[in-house]
């Protein structure tokens, strides 16, 4: 199945598994590049990428009935060839030496020295490829005194200052950490991984030489605190929970309707002013405490029970359809069925329907990236356990009997 995205003339090998690794090697596959994802034998649930058996949910068959793979693994597999492979074995290293021979990039997410006692490690399968870009992708790196530790999204969260931001503040009630809903780290750390692996595919491009990427959890956690870290490291005082409220912005968070709630996103003074005049308190616009956003941000406990008593008169779609009409940044809160059938969501195509192996079809979030010339395509559904593995070692001269036989030992 040809690729001919920007990144048709990669090959991956991917030997990572849940989700930070495979979420870059998805975007990877989207833009093009071969992507073969090497996976435990077995049946799926017991074989396989662990989010093979994340569920329920299940993927439905051409008959309606439950498939084996959960809706989780369907999620970030996409534009990939599985391979089922036993590393420990030698013969499956010899494969993924073979792979790696062939391949511009190897991804992994081995807890730190894990791969090298089986010599598939960066030094090890440099030597045999030193064009070869090598991205490893632990929970703290590859050095310092948490290095061996095996880290996870949640855990990151917590450790990396997110939970400490996130949540009811403390004098309201349900106060406390929380999580964010996805496992936003490990997505980060996979967007940031493919920004790498592309940096060094480019520095490869000039010096013919490939190099290690070391990708932890926790540094991205902490990277991507942004205006809060920068706001903590500026003033010295440790940001608290707001709920949905914004440090630096006000309002700028979500406010009771007549039948729901709405989130208001008010940038600007221009913007607050307009919002005023539309809430028949144009007053509010000139006071002192409330016309600048620095005053606003000083007196939010004076201002925000006003804007909840006025917004609470008219309902969510009356103030989404008077505040656009005015330029006012704001809108509902969806839930994933609403977002699905938002008009603008179903005219930008992000939901996308892919022919299933299992039979039926395989839902999928289409990716957000538009190219004017070279598209994103979705030449495969999210693979069946090992559905590519005969065709994947016939590419490397394995006969039909020499495929048996690695079968019949266990090492595919």
């Amino acid at each position: 199945m040809a690729a001919s995205g920007p990144l048709a003339q990669l090959r991956v090998l991917d030997l990572s598994r849940v989700l930070a690794g495979p979420w870059a090697s998805q975007l990877l596959g989207d833009l093009g590049a071969d992507v073969i994802k090497v996976e435990r034998p077995g049946e799926s649930g017991r074989g396989g990428d662990d989010t093979r058996g994340w569920g329920p949910p299940w993927l439905a068959d051409g008959a309606g009935q439950a498939t084996t793979d959960a809706a989780y693994f369907l999620c970030t597999n996409r534009n990939k060839r599985s391979l089922t492979l036993d590393i420990t074995q030698p013969a499956g290293q010899a494969i993924v030496r073979e792979l790696a021979a062939q391949s511009d990039v190897v991804l992994e997410n081995f807890k730190v020295g894990g791969l090298k006692a089986y010599g598939l490690d960066y030094a090890s399968l440099s030597a045999l490829n030193p064009k070869l870009v090598y991205c490893s992708i632990t929970g703290f790196g590859q050095d310092g005194p948490y290095a061996a530790r095996a880290g996870y999204d949640f855990l990151i969260q917590g450790m990396g200052g997110l939970m400490s931001v996130t949540g009811r503040a403390d004098a309201e009630e349900g106060a406390g950490p929380q999580k964010v809903g996805v496992a936003l780290t490990d997505i980060l750390t996979g967007l940031y991984a493919t920004v790498a692996i592309q940096a060094a595919l480019t520095h490869r491009e000039k010096t013919g030489q490939g190099q290690h990427i070391d990708l932890a959890l926790l540094d991205v956690q902490v990277a991507c605190l942004a205006n809060q870290a920068m706001n903590y490291l500026v003033s010295g005082k440790a940001p608290r929970r707001m709920g949905n409220g914004h440090p630096n912005i006000v309002p700028y968070q979500d406010f009771p309707t007549a039948d729901g709630d709405m989130i208001l996103a008010i940038g600007n003074d221009r913007q607050f002013a307009r919002f005023c005049a539309i809430a028949d308190h144009a007053d509010w616009s000139d006071d002192k405490r409330f016309a600048t956003n620095a005053a606003r941000v000083k007196h939010r406990s004076e201002l925000l029970p006003l804007l909840r008593q006025a917004t609470v008169m008219k309902t969510t779609a009356e103030w989404i359809a008077l505040l656009e009409n005015a330029a006012v940044p704001c809108g509902p809160i969806n839930d994933l069925a609403g977002v699905f059938a938002d008009p603008q969501i179903v005219h930008r195509g992000l939901l996308v329907e892919m022919p299933h192996a299992a039979g039926g079809s395989a839902p999928q979030v289409g990716n957000p990236i538009r190219f004017s010339a070279t598209p994103i395509g979705y030449r495969r559904a999210p693979p069946l356990l090992g559905q590519h593995t005969d065709a994947v070692l016939r590419e490397l001269g394995r006969s039909t009997e020499d495929i048996a036989a690695l079968r019949a030992a266990g090492v595919v």
